[in-house]
């Protein structure tokens, strides 16, 4: 009966156990809890930031279009633009031009999709953009 010289066992068997694979998955579903909402929240500035980028852009040419006609347009066809793909994504864009002396007009903003969370933009013809915390 030789060769049935028993080998000894080793203590533990490289590898990770179940408990530290367990808390290794709890810190990380932690992280995650906390960095997904502030993505989120980066997202939506980003994209408001090319709405508002946008909504300055047909103001300045609402004050070329007034130079040169006498009035403002309202629509962003009058005024030789088309709401980016980005922005249109997010937002849809209306102008409204009131039948008022002086003239005036009001473009906004009104969040669509995901982008409803962050709320409207507007800016008129005085520059006064509303909400003002989002600006």
């Amino acid at each position: 009966m030789h060769g049935l010289v028993p080998k000894p066992c080793p203590a533990r068997l490289a590898g990770f156990t179940l408990i530290e694979v367990l808390i290794a998955i709890a810190i990380v579903a932690i992280l995650a809890a906390i960095a997904l909402p502030s993505y989120q929240a980066q997202i939506r500035k980003g994209h408001r930031a090319a709405a508002q980028s946008y909504m300055m852009d047909l103001a300045q040419r609402e004050g070329q279009y007034l130079l040169d006609a006498r009035a403002y347009a309202s629509t962003e066809a009058a005024l030789g633009a088309a709401t980016p793909s980005d922005v249109a994504s997010y937002y849809t864009i209306g102008i409204a031009v009131p039948a008022v002396s002086p003239p005036a007009f009001a473009i906004t903003a009104t969040a669509i999709g995901a982008q409803v969370a962050d709320g409207n933009l507007s800016i008129d013809n005085q520059g006064t953009k509303t909400p003002p915390d989002k600006w």
